[in-house]
């Protein structure tokens, strides 16, 4: 279910702060193979140990993009990681068995967010029947494909995976570090290197166009039928291609789930293999090297299916065409926020507090506080209230004062409970009694040094249909 909007502010007319304010402010279809790419990453921890990234490194074909990106990109805003998963369609080679159409397609676009420190994971997939306005583009010839306006697929058909990389900043305003391409060899190598998926269908299925034939209820597939099962599209659901992404996105979440499984990771010839047959079915940017890897790998060593889940981007029908869809601004925005400002997570050691000040902490719904800018950065104190108010706070106040060199944290008669939870909230920043503030009420100035939340930006806001890796096959 999608999180309601926090409350708008109550203004009270509560003393100001130090400094006065002087104003107030306020897929597509999501083919199983991706999973692949996004758990080389999950499991690879386990191999730091045994030495073995040289020789798989070798295995991974590279491609160098950065010259195809542009100037304009969106900052890097944090110690996140964000990798653009894509599943190609390409005919050529060993997929020629699969038909003869020329070219190729992505027909999966997902974008995987690592949060800083391996605190969580999330997939995000593009439904490739987006209505979108795709940028200019250079091929690998030189040449250059004029912006336009289109299915969010043609940006890989017109100019690879760095056009769909420069179309999926230019539409989120995420900065994207790396991508990883796999095809449809290489996904049936994969599955079977993890000794099948497990996968739940509620009824007997026969679809010869897909070479698919199942019987009801859980059951493991392998290669071929793995395949077959992710490329079905009119014998299960409604037909529909949203309708096919959560199936496919179950998928992918049995595939993390059995590669980040402990008799996977507790075995270094089981995940050796595995990690083998992946990659040497995937392709990455020239930036992806050995060493990021393994700094990768080893940040991710306590991440487990329970940290990981997929969403689909939050779409509407386009008006022009029936068969297509367009972003809903209004909820994919809070969505793409919270992924740009995944902050890194506060130091595990808090500064010590003084004895006075060692209270129980309340609830936040018990906590009245009021958030003033003191630096040049627009919108920063509406930002900290809302995601203050998403966490239970209640905001009476939102406006801005004269700069300040420091974040602190203030608080009135009979308000040390308060303040002491406004503080779990905003590490860093010890609470100060303030003899003007108005008893019972907390003050946050946020000065120079910044106000980061605990855990990270704002929350991640729920998304419908979302699936987690950790869930049972067959749960509704």
């Amino acid at each position: 279910m999608q999180r309601a909007a926090a409350p708008p502010p109550v203004y009270y007319s509560a003393p100001s702060p130090p400094e006065p304010p002087v104003q107030r402010g306020r897929l597509w279809r999501v083919l199983g193979w991706v999973s692949i790419a996004l758990s080389v990453v999950l499991v690879g921890g386990s191999l730091t140990a045994y030495g073995f990234w040289r020789r798989l490194d070798g295995q991974i074909h590279r491609e160098k993009v950065d010259d195809k990106l542009g100037a304009n990109r969106p900052a890097k805003l944090n110690d996140s990681i964000n990798i653009l998963l894509m599943g190609s369609d390409s005919r050529q080679g060993a997929n020629a068995q699969y038909g003869t159409e020329l070219g190729e397609r992505s027909d999966t676009t997902v974008l995987l967010h690592i949060s800083p420190g391996g605190a969580g994971a999330i997939g995000i997939s593009f439904p490739r029947d987006s209505m979108v306005q795709m940028p200019s583009c250079k091929k690998s010839n030189g040449a250059t494909v004029p912006a336009q306006f289109g299915m969010i697929n043609a940006a890989f058909s017109n100019a690879g995976p760095a056009c769909t990389w420069r179309t999926i900043e230019s539409l989120t305003k995420i900065h994207i570090d790396h991508f990883v391409e796999v095809d449809f060899a290489g996904f049936k190598q994969v599955v079977d290197a993890l000794g099948g998926v497990e996968i739940c269908v509620p009824r007997p299925i026969n679809d010869p166009k897909a070479e698919l034939h199942l019987k009801a209820g859980r059951q493991t597939v392998r290669g071929a039928e793995a395949l077959g099962y992710v490329r079905t599209r009119y014998v299960l659901g409604d037909g529909s291609d949203l309708a096919r992404i959560q199936r496919q996105q179950a998928f992918m979440a049995s595939v993390v789930k059995k590669a980040t499984d402990k008799g996977m990771l507790t075995d270094p010839g089981r995940t050796y293999n595995f990690l083998s047959a992946a990659t040497k079915a995937i392709k990455a940017d020239d930036k992806l090297t050995l060493s990021v890897m393994e700094k990768l790998a080893s940040g991710l060593k306590g991440m487990s299916a329970g940290k990981v889940r997929f969403v689909t981007v939050p779409t509407m029908a386009y008006p022009k065409d029936k068969n297509r869809v367009q972003f809903n601004q209004a909820l994919a925005e809070p969505l793409f926020q919270a992924i740009r400002e995944d902050n890194t997570p506060p130091e595990p050691a808090p500064a010590p507090v003084p004895a006075q000040q060692k209270v129980k902490p309340v609830p936040p719904s018990q906590v009245r506080i009021g958030v003033f800018n003191g630096t040049a950065e627009h919108g920063l104190a509406q930002r900290t209230a809302d995601s203050l108010g998403e966490r239970g706070f209640k905001v009476v106040k939102v406006g801005t004062v004269k700069p300040a060199a420091k974040t602190r944290i203030l608080y009135g008669r009979g308000a040390e409970a308060q303040a002491a939870r406004a503080a779990i909230a905003l590490p860093g920043h010890p609470p100060e009694a303030w003899a003007k503030a108005k008893p019972g009420y907390v003050y946050l100035i946020i000065g120079k040094d910044g106000a980061k939340l605990s855990g990270g930006g704002p929350a991640v806001p729920k998304v419908a249909g979302e699936i987690r890796a950790d869930r049972d096959v067959c749960s509704a």
